[in-house]
């Protein structure tokens, strides 16, 4: 016996040394990968945007980035707008080559993209764009560069936007599904798909507007880089003008028909390349890992980047958590080394107590040191909520905001349970109210007067934190509220907004109002570790792809709005209309 326990202890000994060993070796291999990897430009080098690729607020992390040559992390927004104006003070980029078969971002954050470009080409640099059939809003993009080109055999998609909105009442009504709803504002339509069978006439009259808004801006600048009349462009569209590439061409939306090697050859021919010679194409991600585009200085400005639904709690990634927004802004606030803080916020709202406590944090931060908003594509409802009291907020003309007004839904499933599948709940409780707020039966009289009363009086907090932060009259306040959105431009008319502008404006604003010129930023949430990137990447980039693979882009769509839904379930929200999507 005392033989065995000898051997065991040798051999687990044995083995916990190996593994250390080997965790240590493991570590130093990965690290060396990780630190030697460079990244060079070269000479002669054209800077490559695909636009079908969605850059988020952030930096997404790839996993693999360290690892092999063909692997980059995707950059932010803000990172590629950044990338794209150090490329005007680098001698190696001689010009962009714009990827254009279809755009994965929404219309501000492509707005973000063809103003740095437009920047880039007004240096006397070159931008091509090519696709071969290209969409509506990777054409916007396209449209500022020098020479467009579409392949031969495709073309232009040009039929105008659509807003096309999905209703489950009938659905509701044959599971026997009551959505108990309460809501303040006639144009809060967030709940219409679960309420009608149709649009309501003020939501079709807020939709119809604010989809000409984007619509007209869309063509006033296609209009002016391309020397076509907006009314002509409008008329094709109407008209159903452009049907194939040929008719692209004849009406001047591009500038010759040719395919990818084509294009290339005269890209080659601009650089003074030999014919055997191959162009030094750089794509944005590379570019990232070979330069250095972020400013350096003594002061800093804090920028905290927010995106997707508002919750309570920590939230995930991809979610705007109150617990960590509120702890992210109030150590910006806390640090005296941070001269002013940016907040850049892309989001539909969510929870309307997460967006009132995040709206706390931001107060209390702007009585210490400049507070600047900038929007992204949406900034809605409780994004507008946490953001109203700053000292300016920055918009795109196409950004989505408003929608100032708030809703609970509380499903009561008695029917559904008892007659679909034959499940009844009984109980005992120590008061007549104990058992309220739940799914498995229907709401009192006195808790529905009681959930009311409670939409109401938040729907008054709201304006009122508006109407403070804004510096206008409630009343006022409560004519453009009513949870009506908005776009930019007609944002900036009602006082909504401050001014029009990117990410770049708003951290010069903040940079002006704190008075520094010499600065740099830090930038929260702070990245993450490598075995973070490793595994919390993998976990959260698997997830999505074995929903999108298991149901379709569609279905994955679908499966997004049903968790949003649920999530929504006894919890009172501050959220404009979910899947609100143009159709380009």
């Amino acid at each position: 016996m005392r033989s065995f326990l000898k051997m065991f202890l040798a051999s687990f000994v044995a083995l916990v040394v190996f593994v250390l060993i080997g965790t240590f070796f493991f570590i130093g291999w990965v690290s060396s990968i990780a630190s030697s990897k460079e990244e060079s430009v070269g000479n002669k080098a054209v800077l490559v945007i695909d636009l079908a690729t969605p850059y988020r607020e952030r930096m997404v992390d790839n996993p693999l980035a360290d690892f092999g040559s063909d692997q980059y992390d995707v950059p932010g927004i803000y990172d590629l707008v950044r990338m794209v104006r150090r490329a005007t003070e680098d001698s190696a980029i001689k010009g962009i080559y714009i990827k254009c078969n279809a755009d994965g971002n929404g219309f501000a954050a492509s707005e973000e993209i063809r103003n740095a470009i437009a920047a880039f080409k007004k240096k006397g640099r070159f931008v091509y764009a090519y696709g071969d059939v290209i969409g509506q809003k990777a054409y916007y993009v396209a449209s500022i560069a020098d020479r467009v080109y579409c392949n031969p055999k495709g073309g232009v998609d040009w039929r105008g936007f659509a807003v096309q909105l999905a209703f489950l009442k009938k659905t509701l009504d044959r599971l026997e599904i009551q959505p108990q709803i309460f809501y303040a504002g006639k144009f809060k339509s967030a709940t219409e798909p679960l309420r009608e069978t149709k649009m309501t006439e003020p939501n079709r009259v807020q939709t119809r507007e604010i989809l000409e808004d984007i619509y007209g801006h869309f063509l006033m600048n296609i209009a002016e880089s391309r020397q076509i009349d907006t009314a002509q462009l409008r008329a094709y569209a109407n008209n159903n003008t452009i049907h194939f590439a040929n008719d692209a061409l004849q009406y001047k939306l591009v500038d010759g028909l040719k395919y990818d090697d084509e294009v290339k050859d005269e890209i080659k021919s601009r650089l003074k390349l030999d014919k055997n010679e191959s162009v030094n194409f750089v794509p944005i991600e590379k570019y990232a890992k070979a330069i250095n585009y972020k400013a350096t200085g003594k002061e800093r400005i804090a920028l905290i980047y927010a995106e997707g639904d508002i919750v309570d709690g920590k939230g995930e990634d991809g979610q705007i958590g109150s617990n960590t927004y509120r702890n992210l802004i109030r150590k910006a606030r806390e640090d005296k080394n941070i001269k002013a803080i940016v907040l850049r916020i892309n989001s539909g709202g969510g929870s309307s107590l997460a967006s009132e406590n995040i709206w706390r944090e931001m107060t209390l931060a702007r009585k210490d040191k400049p507070v600047v908003v900038s929007f992204g594509d949406v900034a809605a409802s409780g994004a507008y909520y946490l953001s109203c009291n700053a000292d300016s907020i920055f918009a795109q003309p196409n950004t989505i905001t408003g929608s100032i007004g708030v809703f609970a839904l509380i499903p009561n499933m008695q029917k559904f349970f008892d007659n679909k599948l034959g499940i009844t709940f009984d109980g005992v409780k120590t008061s007549p109210e104990a058992d309220g707020l739940t799914v498995v039966q229907p709401l009192s009289e006195k808790q529905k007067q009681f959930i009311q009363s409670e939409i109401d009086t938040i729907y008054h907090d709201f304006k009122s934190r508006v109407a403070d932060g804004r510096k206008k009259n409630i009343n006022y306040i409560d004519s453009i509220a009513q949870g009506r959105i908005w776009s930019g431009n007609r944002g900036l008319q009602l006082g909504l907004v401050d001014r029009i502008g990117g990410v770049q404006d708003a951290i010069d604003c903040a940079a002006r109002m704190a008075k520094v010129s010499d600065y740099r930023l830090r930038e929260y949430p702070e990245p993450q570790s490598f075995f973070d990137k490793i595994f919390g990447g993998y976990k959260q980039t698997y997830k999505s792809k074995a929903i999108k693979e298991e149901l379709g882009e569609d279905g994955q769509k679908w499966y997004m709005t049903i968790k949003r839904v649920k999530a929504m379930v006894g919890v009172t929200q501050s959220r404009m209309p979910f899947d609100f999507s143009i159709a380009d």
